[in-house]
């Protein structure tokens, strides 16, 4: 048997030390795939396809002999490129910030402090705190460890764990050895701690490690096929090829009507730029590389991006009760002992004698240096309580320790006192384990149980404390072969976070259930929930309830069940699978070992970044970084944002290519003069592109975003609907320019001029698609006063630029536009508002409702 990992006089690198060695051997990670350079981001633009049209025009402009022309093309070439740059180095720089959210963290020990640190910035001989579920963060020695088993897979391809050893006074002459095997006193970078404890000496990092050697690269975030990005994948291929052709039937058609072939060509390319909607793979990267950004400003990592779509459509939150509704902050509120119960109040006061005991005990079953709450508020109550009497050990050695198992949910420790030649034996744990090792009888267990549902009907979390004696040597293999005798229960207070009740009422209105889940006895959660305004809190299952059903009985109970109690771990999986069976959308906490299998069946797995495992980390689609539940119903709110967001924009881009598209091929069909030329397209883009990715992203969510239900999983961006209002928007403002163009070309007004005209309204009904889709419930006056500085920037600029196309003569020459008169551009700004006037009835009469 191993000794109990102590912590207590390791005192590790210096800061100091660990900067110096940080700076000499550099960070503790593998080479990575390096950001797109501006010259690869800059290839990348130039083959989109709307770029070889721009070029292609410019190049017929020279063949025409228009060098000025073509030089415009080109310029806009650069224009939307550095735009476009914009965009890409944004979306980089936010999942630059994701992946240094997402590196892996270790507990090392500095200045004798144990502080926790992100892996990259482990150096060798860094001191390793290693406990169940940590990743190892670089090839190291143990100096000692508890029960510890690795999962090596990574390294050796074996499944199963392997035991590992202390290595002892050699530790810093021994060489590291090639992993697999038992009883080797070495761990590995990237492997996992499934068991136990340990305490290690970093002896390699990055490169240099067993993992470095063989190539193997962590894990980062990766760009993910999501069905966003297959949707518009689709639509922009569908669009592609219906543009493709037009461009071919407009090509022929002009040629042969009017026999001029190059202009045919312009002709067409005109089409196919207006008709392709590049915008939407464009928008949807921006849209959820940002929203990731933005959800870990609620302190919430994003690790898979099609989490950012779920979100949404969550149904059921199913979370822990402790850490997550609650502060995860133990504190001693209550003692039994003796069939008498005590009040504990904060503060110097010492207790009554009968108690001293099950503080004692309590005490010594817990680690010297307490990670875990429950130890460390029954640590600090004996500080005070029982500081100066013969109850408080630090002379004592501790032997052996036995720890919690599935089967046994009690932890005991075996100490040696430097006066006697017994070892004593403390134990703590579940009541009915502890009634258990301590074989009380069946009337003891029953009266015992009253005396919990008292403690637990407090809202107090209750563990049994328990003693033994043993004199030979060889101690046993188990807790059972000890004669333990009962000493008395601890209840624990775990406050309520600040928050909770309202995140929990917020819930509530936007039709999402909470459903708690807890190791702690159903009285206990019953008070809990109460207090946090938990509806139907009656509604409660226990761990072995559910044991004694079957899935379908399961799947019926659920439905109306608000509480599990008494759950262990594994129990999870179940409860997911019962909900999903069900139809419901599953949101899942969860931060242990146990809980890697629940969060990844779970639409959205979110482990816990504070007290949370590594492996349950990676298990996750997202990181809830300050473990508060209120983070959570944040992250959904914000989910319901970029999701409808992202409808607008994706509705706005289809309108505005309406117009666009039928101004370019109308004049063609009915042989009028042409209205738009690759230049105005380009223009027109200049808005676009900046409308669609920048302010719709930046709009603010909707007034009573969190009072809809969720949206339905699967739900498309382009439902019947959506494309019903998007035609119906575009038609409407295509119909208004040509007619426009038509009453100026048909008044004599001649070409130049009515172009300005239709190109003046467009320009205008594309600032008015803007406005009136940033909110599909509000109107455009109540929108106006929504903060949003990216579209009066976009307004502004288009104006600014609209003003001198039409009043610089040599812009205006390259246009081909005539210079409008006052009251022309009256015209051209009531036309272009009219034209987008009845969405804003519709809106103002209440007959259209939010996505």
């Amino acid at each position: 048997m191993q000794k109990a990992f102590d912590t207590a006089g390791i005192h590790g690198l210096s800061e100091a030390e660990a900067k110096r060695r940080l700076q000499e051997g550099g960070y503790n990670e593998l080479p990575s795939t390096k950001p797109r350079s501006f010259f690869s981001i800059a290839f990348g633009v130039v083959r989109e396809p709307m770029f070889l049209f721009l070029i292609v025009g410019g190049v017929i402009y020279l063949f025409l002999g228009d060098v000025r022309e073509a030089g415009m093309l080109l310029f806009f070439v650069f224009v939307v490129m550095g735009i476009t740059l914009y965009q890409e180095r944004k979306t980089e720089r936010a999942l630059e910030a994701l992946r240094d959210l997402s590196s892996p963290r270790a507990l090392v020990i500095r200045d004798g402090l144990q502080k926790r640190i992100p892996g990259r910035e482990v150096v060798p001989g860094d001191i390793i705190v290693l406990a169940e579920g940590d990743r190892v963060p670089a090839d190291a020695v143990l100096l000692s460890c508890t029960n510890l088993s690795i999962d090596e897979s990574l390294l050796t391809g074996e499944s199963v764990p392997v035991r590992k050893t202390a290595c002892g006074p050699e530790a810093d002459s021994r060489q590291m050895e090639r992993p697999g095997g038992e009883d080797l006193p070495f761990v590995y970078s990237g492997t996992l701690a499934v068991r136990g404890f340990g305490i290690a000496k970093a002896r390699a990092t990055g490169m240099e490690t067993e993992i470095g050697r063989i190539g193997r690269a962590l894990k980062t975030i990766e760009p993910e096929e999501t069905p966003l990005r297959k949707e518009t994948g689709g639509l922009v291929r569908s669009f592609a090829m219906l543009g493709l052709l037009l461009c071919l039937i407009v090509v022929v058609l002009y040629g042969f009507t009017r026999g001029n072939w190059l202009n045919g060509f312009l002709a067409g390319i005109t089409l196919a730029m207006a008709m392709l909607p590049e915008e939407f793979p464009v928008v949807l990267t921006v849209f959820l590389a940002l929203g990731a950004w933005r959800i870990s400003k609620q302190r919430v990592l994003t690790r898979r991006v099609p989490a950012i779509e779920s979100l949404g459509s969550a149904t059921v939150l199913c979370v822990d009760k402790t850490g997550t509704l609650t502060m995860n902050r133990m504190s001693v509120r209550k003692l039994f002992s003796g069939g008498k119960f005590l009040d504990v109040e904060d503060g110097p006061a010492g207790l009554p004698e009968e108690f001293h005991q099950v503080v004692e005990f309590g005490i010594l079953a817990s680690q010297a240096e307490p990670f875990d709450p429950m130890e460390s508020a029954l640590k600090a109550l004996g500080g005070y309580a029982l500081s100066g009497t013969e109850h408080i050990h630090n002379n004592w050695t501790l032997v052996q320790e036995y720890p919690l198992s599935e089967r046994l949910l009690t932890m005991s420790l075996v100490w040696k006192s430097p006066d006697s030649r017994d070892f004593v034996i403390a134990s703590k744990g579940a009541p009915e384990s502890i009634a258990d090792i301590c074989h009380l009888s069946g009337r003891e267990k029953k009266k015992l149980g009253e005396d919990v549902d008292a403690m637990a009907r407090e809202g107090l979390r209750v563990i049994g404390v328990a003693r033994a004696d043993f004199r030979r040597n060889d101690l046993p293999p188990g807790q059972h072969d000890f004669d333990f005798r009962f000493l008395g229960l601890v209840g624990l207070a775990d406050p309520v976070r600040p928050g909770v009740k309202e995140a929990i009422s917020e819930c509530r209105k936007a039709r999402i259930r909470v459903i708690m889940i807890t190791g702690d006895y159903p009285a206990t959660a019953l008070n809990i929930a109460r207090q946090i305004g938990l509806r139907d809190p009656e509604e409660t299952i226990t761990g072995p309830e559910m044991d004694r059903m079957d899935d379908l009985q399961l799947q019926e109970r659920i439905r109306t069940a608000t509480i599990f109690a008494r759950v262990v771990p594994e129990q999870k999986l179940r409860i997911v699978n019962a909900l999903k069976a069900n139809g419901e959308v599953v949101a899942m906490t969860g931060d242990g070992v146990n809980d890697a299998a629940a969060l990844k069946s779970a639409h959205i797995g979110i482990a816990m970044g504070g007290r949370g495992t590594d492996v349950a980390r990676e298990s996750s689609d997202l990181v809830l970084l300050d473990d508060d539940f209120s983070s959570i119903v944040q992250a959904v709110k914000m989910g319901r944002r970029i999701f409808g967001n992202l409808k607008k924009a994706m509705s706005y881009i289809l309108a505005v290519h309406i117009p666009i598209a039928g101004m370019s091929l109308l004049p063609v069909v009915f042989n009028w003069p042409l209205v738009l030329l690759p230049v105005h397209i380009v223009f027109l883009e200049l808005i676009i592109d900046p409308a669609c990715s920048v302010v719709f992203e930046a709009e603010p969510e909707e007034t009573g975003v969190m009072s809809r239900p969720p949206r339905p999983m699967g739900e498309p961006l382009f439902g019947r609907r959506v494309v019903l209002f998007s035609l119906l928007q575009g038609i409407s403002v295509l119909a208004i320019v040509l007619a426009v163009f038509l009453a100026a070309l048909y008044t004599g007004q001649g070409e130049s001029e009515s172009r300005a005209l239709a190109f003046t309204t467009l320009i205008i009904a594309n600032l008015g698609l803007i406005l009136t889709n940033r909110s599909w419930t509000g109107t455009a006056l109540k929108t106006l006063r929504s903060p949003n500085p990216a579209f009066w920037w976009v307004v502004g600029g288009a104006a600014f630029f609209l003003a001198l196309v039409l009043y610089l003569p040599i812009l205006r020459d390259l246009f081909k536009l005539s210079r409008p008169h006052p009251a022309d551009i009256g015209i051209c700004l009531a036309a272009g508002l009219v034209s987008v006037l009845w969405f804003e009835f519709f809106k103002a009469a209440g007959k259209l409702r939010e996505f």
